[in-house]
């Protein structure tokens, strides 16, 4: 999935940039309101992050000419603005959600997650498998979730990319450039240790034993392994 983050402060846009990437999206980067509307037009993003407070065009007539272009792409406001009469505002523009600076990256990742569940509702239905089983767990893509019995186990996008590539390819084993480019992008620089600290923290919430998994299995000097 693609997101248009418009912010003019560097240091937050490219802090956005680096949490949203982490979770497995691409993104878009805009420093003002006329660029974000440029790159609106020409990037066709599933979702944007928009700040209100920017040079030249500012976040709520950016949201207004999207919302006039495409009534249901959903916006995030992310704005030091924090009185209710501009959450107020925002959210009668057409907004989806309203996020207050400073923000905590838990939060903000929380309501990208909130936000791709409906993107998934509205645009990809048909499109998903409703759910797949690994083991003991079944997998819901489209909540990006899981389940064990009782017990849900939250998800990001890559993390539901990476175990839908073991669920199809059961039984073989996936080297890491295999692994980057269905769940990176072919774009994407390979560097083993980010793919190991991530299939690390994923077995924290997957497995029964982190320690010794059962469902994503090392093999050693050439990758890893589901087999089912």
């Amino acid at each position: 999935m693609k997101v248009l983050i418009a912010e003019d402060d560097d240091h937050i846009r490219n802090g956005l940039a680096e949490v949203l990437e982490g979770e497995g999206y691409r993104t878009v980067a805009a420093r003002d309101g006329a660029e974000a509307l440029e790159a609106f037009a020409r990037e066709k993003p599933d979702f944007v992050c928009l700040d209100i407070m920017m040079p030249g065009v500012d976040g709520y007539e950016v949201c207004r000419q999207i919302r006039r272009d495409d009534p249901a792409v959903p916006i995030i406001f992310i704005s030091a603005k924090s009185e209710e009469i501009d959450r107020v505002v925002g959210l009668e523009l057409g907004a989806d959600d309203f996020i207050m600076k400073p923000f905590g990256v838990r939060e903000v990742i929380a309501r990208i997650r909130a936000v791709t569940r409906r993107c998934f509702a509205s645009r990809a239905a048909g499109t998903l498998p409703a759910s797949f089983r690994l083991q003991d767990i079944e997998v819901f893509p489209a909540e990006l979730r899981a389940r064990r019995g009782d017990t849900v186990i939250d998800l990001s996008l890559r993390d539901v990319a990476i175990l839908g590539l073991f669920h199809k390819h059961q039984g073989e084993v996936l080297d890491r450039n295999t692994i980057f480019d269905a769940c990176w992008g072919q774009d994407y620089m390979p560097n083993s240790r980010t793919l190991d600290q991530h299939i690390s923290q994923l077995r924290k919430r997957i497995e029964r034993d982190p320690k010794n998994p059962a469902i994503i299995r090392t093999v050693h000097g050439a990758g890893y392994r589901y087999d089912g």
